[in-house]
């Protein structure tokens, strides 16, 4: 799965992470002085509105600082590990990380779109909060009418540029994306079927390469975006709710404590994500084992088609309780897991409210400040539950997995995984 798209994929991996680590201490240890020496000037804290956000000194910086380290490590394994989809495996993985980041960045500049926004529209609305009625009040004068008119049209197109340039980068991404899933497919394609005369006997060899390798990358396709957009989410955010908490003095409960919602948002999804694992823990043994008595099924019946003694009913009828016994214990397990699933879900809906309960009570932020603060908290909330959001398609993704492993093992001639020597 790995080996045939990466070059020595536990020592590539470990070193992306290890490297990621180093780039990522040295900007944020280090950019101020960088950006003295290009002359970059890096003491504005104060948020650009609009399309500004992406060409700031600190953006310009940036983009010059993730070339340079990407080059740095594409080099080195191009060097240390010449491999036929090094281009895509590498490059294209760097440059999916970038489109990734570059997206969520687009939903920082939203963000700080949304404060002076809201705070316009509680501003232009408060004399109408204030007054008994809308008719007692007395007209405005038109042009403080034309000037409000102005401000909300301008801050309108201002969100319009922002949202087509999020359309382009979220077309360009999935494109991209597309492009790199499907090399990685050709790539295990490739490398399964070269194998073929050592894999042919193992039960569902020919689904196993063609739908398992499809499905694989479909998965791989939505899934590995998601939780590189996740990750990529926290590190746009985290500095961003960090800030936010300022105007928050306390929670309900717990009181007063230093950035309460970066830590209320850390331990509600800890909890969320720890729990939805320990309910839904057998869901993943009991995909694995659905595609297994599915094949054994179908086998029957491709049999059947060239061979008259084969497909028998009594064999047919055998086979295809196998299939609904798992798929009955599939649908028990997946009832308590949806409810558990459903509880949790719907209680975070809310949960975000409960934490600013007190501080709304005492006016202490204004309508803008409150959405920002909704829309942090819900994205940082949000990639901390990548595993809440995403179980049921990482639970298909390990049934896939378990079943391309016993490839792995044909190949390098070990026994199979123990839930593949089991009888269907």
């Amino acid at each position: 799965m790995f080996k045939s798209f990466f070059p020595s994929p536990k020592l590539f991996f470990l070193s992306v992470l290890v490297y990621a680590g180093v780039c990522v201490a040295v900007w944020y240890g280090f950019r101020e002085q960088m950006g003295a020496m290009l002359g970059f000037d890096l003491s504005s804290a104060k948020p650009v509105i609009g399309l500004g956000h992406f060409v700031t000194d600190e953006f310009l910086l940036f983009y010059l600082y993730y070339i340079a380290c990407t080059a740095l490590f594409a080099g080195a394994w191009f060097k240390l590990a010449n491999h036929r989809w090094q281009w895509w495996s590498i490059v294209g993985s760097a440059t999916i990380l970038f489109s990734s980041y570059f997206s969520v960045q687009v939903s920082v500049a939203i963000n700080n779109w949304r404060r002076p926004f809201f705070d316009a529209v509680q501003r232009m609305l408060q004399r109408i909060v204030e007054g008994t009625s809308s008719e007692q009040l007395p007209p405005l004068p038109a042009e403080t009418i034309v000037s409000h008119k102005e401000e909300l049209y301008n801050l309108i197109i201002i969100f319009a540029e922002i949202a087509f340039l999020a359309i382009f980068v979220y077309v360009m991404t999935r494109f991209l994306t597309s492009h790199f899933v499907f090399r990685w497919r050709t790539a295990m394609n490739d490398y399964y079927t070269a194998q073929w005369k050592t894999v042919r006997n193992i039960e569902g060899a020919s689904q196993r390469i063609q739908e398992d390798t499809m499905r694989f990358a479909d998965i791989m396709e939505n899934l590995g975006v998601s939780v590189v957009e996740a990750v990529m989410t926290l590190f746009a955010f985290l500095p961003v709710l960090w800030a936010l908490s300022a105007y928050v003095s306390e929670l309900p409960i717990v009181g007063a404590i230093p950035q309460p919602l970066f830590w209320a948002a850390l331990v509600w999804a800890v909890f969320g994500t720890g729990f939805l694992a320990l309910v839904g823990v057998k869901l993943p043994g009991l995909y694995f084992k659905n595609q297994r008595v599915e094949a054994a099924f179908r086998k029957e019946l491709v049999y059947g088609e060239d061979d008259e003694s084969r497909a028998q009913p009594p064999t047919l009828k055998e086979l295809f309780a196998n299939v609904r016994k798992n798929y009955f214990t599939i649908y028990f397990h997946y009832m308590y897991f949806n409810v558990a699933r459903m509880l949790y879900l719907q209680a975070d809906a809310i949960f975000v409210y409960v934490l600013l309960v007190p501080t709304i009570a005492v006016g202490a932020i204004t309508f803008g400040i409150l959405q920002q603060i909704l829309t942090a908290f819900n994205q940082v909330s949000n990639s901390f539950q990548y595993l809440v959001n995403s179980w049921t398609t990482i639970i298909e993704l390990l049934s896939i997995y378990k079943r391309l492993q016993s490839f792995e093992a044909a190949i390098r001639q070990q026994p199979l995984p123990a839930i593949d020597q089991l009888a269907t």
